[in-house]
């Protein structure tokens, strides 16, 4: 098996990533390959702004994960700078395999590069795995989050 290498995402993983975001009992509700343009422009957006980082894992060649992690300047905590990782997904074949925690130590220590002093991420309630993954990780559940569908 070919080491894993992670690396900003480019247009061309668009595909593989809706694939991995409709792989999943929450995301095949609301994602489809049908249709990419919107997630093109999503991408364009992502790509032209600096605080935002989206991330592939490859490994022989094929995208077999990713997350995105935003970096978000801020008054409080003496003006401290936050890090956000969100879409964290992990290709079906790839599960179990420790990639998700390489990809979550690779979040981690940008943002230590980044000088960020908290990372943060939320999970659907619904995610009990993902849950204890990330308290597995040493995150602490120490907020409740809140939504508002627009």
């Amino acid at each position: 098996m070919e080491e894993l290498h992670i690396r900003p995402a480019i247009a061309e993983d668009i595909p593989a990533l809706v694939a991995m975001l409709a792989d999943d009992v929450l995301g095949a509700a609301r994602e489809s390959l049908d249709d990419l343009a919107p997630y093109t422009a999503a991408f364009e957006r992502l790509a032209g702004d600096p605080n935002q980082h989206l991330v592939v894992a490859v490994r022989d060649d094929q995208v077999v994960g990713t997350l995105q992690l935003t970096i978000i300047p801020g008054l409080s905590r003496q003006g401290a700078t936050r890090s956000i990782i969100e879409g964290v997904r992990i290709h079906a074949k790839e599960r179990g395999n420790g990639l998700g925690s390489q990809l979550i130590s690779w979040a981690v220590e940008e943002s230590r590069r980044l000088e960020c002093r908290l990372v943060q991420l939320t999970t659907d309630m619904s995610r009990t795995d993902a849950q204890r993954f990330y308290k597995r990780l040493g995150f602490a559940a120490t907020h409740m989050g809140f939504k508002l569908e627009l």
